[in-house]
């Protein structure tokens, strides 16, 4: 496959690193995009936990852990299609996080490209355990949200975090709209932990919170009532 010249102009051989992907991810969507959304504002307030993910609270208990990735999103955006459940432990849990695992059923499959593994559930979910030593993870741990299903989500300033340091054009999708969709309190609280454990990304945050505007023009969103799939 050809390198674009857009491409080309950044990154010679083509390969992209995250932050250069979401720069040009940002640059398209700044030039393409027009204000409003195709979907309506009261399917984005929508908070639905649909998709049936394995219950690792009696697994893990007693051990500190988070929903991330893509059904941690669910929390802050209408729920959306993914092939596996994420979560984030602490890397010196790793081990016991495991035995818990294996005694529950749970098969180990491969290592992860980023320190962690991949487990299928005794029904053949797809389970990622990140194992994270991030300067905020503590805090983070300490503080969870719930999804609509109960389970404990990462907040989203650190959400964002994590999903800044990937960049998938997934990820920049989904930061600027749970950005859109966040409350004036809650992008008072992204700034002011982005701009502590990652201030390189202010500017590109900013560019975000301003996208998510254009599709959704009000910040203080109040939520309907979660729907969970029983």
């Amino acid at each position: 496959m050809d390198i674009p010249p857009a491409i080309a102009a950044v990154a010679p051989d083509g390969q992209l690193t995250p932050a250069q992907r979401r720069h040009i991810l940002i640059d398209i969507c700044r030039r393409r995009i027009r204000p409003g959304t195709g979907s309506s504002l009261e399917f984005l307030r929508r908070r639905t936990a649909m998709n049936p993910w394995p219950d690792l609270r009696p697994v893990l208990q007693g051990i500190p852990w988070v929903v991330v990735g893509a059904v941690a999103t669910r929390a802050y955006m209408p729920e959306r299609a993914t092939k596996d459940l994420d979560i984030l432990v602490r890397r010196e849990d790793g081990d016991q996080v495991w035995e818990r695992l294996e005694a529950a059923g749970y098969t180990l499959v491969t290592r992860l490209a980023v320190p962690g593994f991949l487990a299928h559930s005794p029904e053949g979910v797809e389970v990622d355990v990140v194992l994270g030593d991030y300067p905020w993870l503590d805090e983070a741990l300490a503080h969870p949200r719930q999804d609509p299903a109960g389970f404990p989500v990462l907040d989203l300033p650190y959400l964002v975090l994590m999903k800044l340091e990937s960049s998938r054009a997934l990820d920049v999708a989904d930061l600027s709209r749970m950005l859109g969709l966040a409350s004036n309190e809650e992008l008072a609280r992204v700034r002011m932990i982005v701009a502590r454990y990652a201030p390189t990304e202010v500017e590109d945050l900013e560019s975000l919170i301003y996208l998510g505007h254009l599709e959704v023009p009000n910040s203080d969103c109040v939520f309907d009532q979660p729907v969970v799939q029983s």
